[in-house]
């Protein structure tokens, strides 16, 4: 009989299924002790968990952290009267090698030695059993072994995201318990039904994460320095936190010592390295948290606890990924009432111009890449260096035939009969949406998922009255002339459609926005 049973699985939920099924595994070949109790110790067989994602959370993929998932288990062992050892194996890229990948982790964590001779792998999954199979371990079929196979441990967790109550009948005592003790029933739901966040938790599947974190820390200080003045001491939160730069540069103000600094992140990836920096000593105020939330699955913080919010390049992603206004006016009101009497938010982000819907002329270089005539490239289909390669070799007046088919906010214009191709007609701000995004090649299949001028300062003032705020004298639209200068200037220049010249619009707003004392 083998001495090991290896159970490799995300295992987010545990199942009657399987404890009725690895207790028959575990216990063939012998016999109930004496008094009744199920047999377990050193002559018998040990279940080796290898719980795999063990490094992500509330992801649509992986919603449970690590930790509850291995509290869930050893009470899972204890009920069901077996013997076992849980090990956490990373997430890694995908690879053939996955179940080599496994046993290297059991033994590094153990210094168990699993092998065909000792241990049975129990799995489901016929592709990772094939791998398994392959370097000659037997396999146990778990669910896959029934017929007709019941319920599967993921399935019974989708019950639970939609609300069937069926999936408590199917689900494990150990796993009722530890969802009810931590609530994890309802972070199953938030984050399965999350209408925004993807299976790994970020935005879109083909944002490169590292350049948006080197983006944001370069950018910092002059972010920090824009906003300073106007944080009121206390409860600081910064919503969309990136890798938390801003808030690294506001733990060294002395004036705001005594102070909590939130940051709140839904990106994976960048909340991640939020607490790397924390757990490295990177922060010297003690009182520096980060959470990991979606802020359009509801309220984040209770109603009147924080004095100042920040949002930085945020409420377009709002505006984008969910239902434009009916999202961003839920996400205001979520931030005036969690904000104290007299508190302020404080949002920087990108601006439409005024008048963004009105007809103009956009003259663009046909002269600094390639101008291919005919259908253009389907990027989805291409490796994301493929994608940015492609970008680079275009002329910008190409770029913009590009932009149109893969922006997911559709538009209209038409080329202009002068002889040159390079001049098309199109409203303001599709025209400033296409010119602030046209040189991002290496994540162009994410920004344009993104509008950048859905709102114009007249539209900011209103939804801000609307909700209850008062905008201070701080706030306004501006021109960022570095862009100007470096990216708009030297291949396109607008004009009306009679031909004369228009200066650049504004591109930037900031918002200063305090709740009433008396409200």
């Amino acid at each position: 009989m083998p001495r090991y049973l290896l159970f490799p699985g995300r295992h987010h939920l545990l199942t009657r299924f399987q404890a009725d099924y690895l207790h028959r595994l575990a216990t063939a070949g012998h016999h109930d002790t004496p008094d009744g109790d199920r047999a377990t110790g050193d002559d018998g067989v040990t279940v080796v968990w290898a719980v795999t994602s063990a490094n992500h959370e509330n992801t649509r993929r992986n919603p449970v952290p690590y930790h509850r998932r291995e509290a869930a288990i050893e009470r899972f062992s204890v009920l069901a009267g077996l013997r076992s050892v849980v090990v956490p194996v990373f997430d890694t890229a995908e690879t053939d090698r996955f179940a080599e990948v496994t046993l290297k982790n059991v033994a590094a964590a153990t210094g168990l030695e699993l092998t065909p001779a000792n241990t049975v792998v129990a799995c489901s999954t016929p592709q990772v059993a094939a791998m398994y199979a392959r370097l000659g371990f037997p396999i146990a079929g778990v669910e896959a072994d029934v017929d007709p196979p019941p319920a599967r441990p993921w399935d019974v967790l989708l019950r639970l995201a939609a609300d069937d109550p069926s999936w408590r009948e199917l689900a494990h005592p150990a796993t009722l318990d530890v969802f009810a003790r931590y609530r994890l029933d309802d972070l199953v739901r938030s984050v399965v039904n999350d209408p925004v966040v993807g299976d790994e938790g970020g935005l879109t599947a083909t944002r490169d994460y590292r350049t948006y974190a080197e983006a944001f820390a370069d950018a910092a200080q002059r972010k920090w320095a824009a906003v300073r003045e106007h944080v009121r001491p206390g409860r600081i939160v910064d919503v969309g936190c990136g890798a938390g730069a801003v808030l690294e540069l506001a733990d060294r103000e002395p004036a705001l010592r005594e102070s909590d600094l939130i940051g709140v992140e839904v990106a994976r990836h960048l909340f991640e390295e939020c607490v790397h920096k924390k757990a490295q000593g990177v922060f010297s105020n003690p009182n520096v948290f980060f959470y990991r939330r979606n802020v359009l699955g509801g309220a984040v913080f209770a109603p009147r606890s924080v004095d100042t919010t920040m949002t930085f390049a945020l409420t377009h992603e709002i505006w984008s990924y969910g239902e434009r206004m009916a999202s961003l006016r839920r996400f205001v009101q979520a931030i005036y009432d969690h904000t104290v009497p007299g508190g302020v938010w404080i949002n920087s982000d990108v601006c439409g111009p005024d008048g963004r819907d009105r007809t103009v002329r956009l003259r663009l270089s046909t002269t600094d890449g390639t101008n291919p005539a005919g259908t253009r490239e389907d990027l989805a289909s291409l490796p994301a260096d493929r994608v940015a390669a492609y970008l680079a070799g275009l002329s910008t007046r190409a770029r913009l035939d590009q932009f149109a088919v893969d922006y997911r906010f559709p538009f209209g214009y038409r080329p202009v009969d002068d002889g040159t191709g390079a001049v098309v007609e199109l409203p303001l701000g599709a025209a400033m949406d296409f010119l602030t995004r046209k040189d991002y090649t290496d994540n162009w299949l994410s920004e344009t998922q993104e509008e950048f001028c859905g709102l114009e300062w007249a539209d900011w003032k209103a939804l801000l009255a609307d909700v209850g705020f008062e905008v201070a004298p701080a706030s306004g639209p501006y021109r960022n002339d570095w862009i100007v200068t470096h990216r708009l200037a030297p291949t396109a220049a607008l004009s009306t459609v009679d031909g004369d010249p228009l200066d650049w619009p504004v591109t930037h707003v900031l918002l200063v926005a305090r709740r009433p004392v008396n409200t």
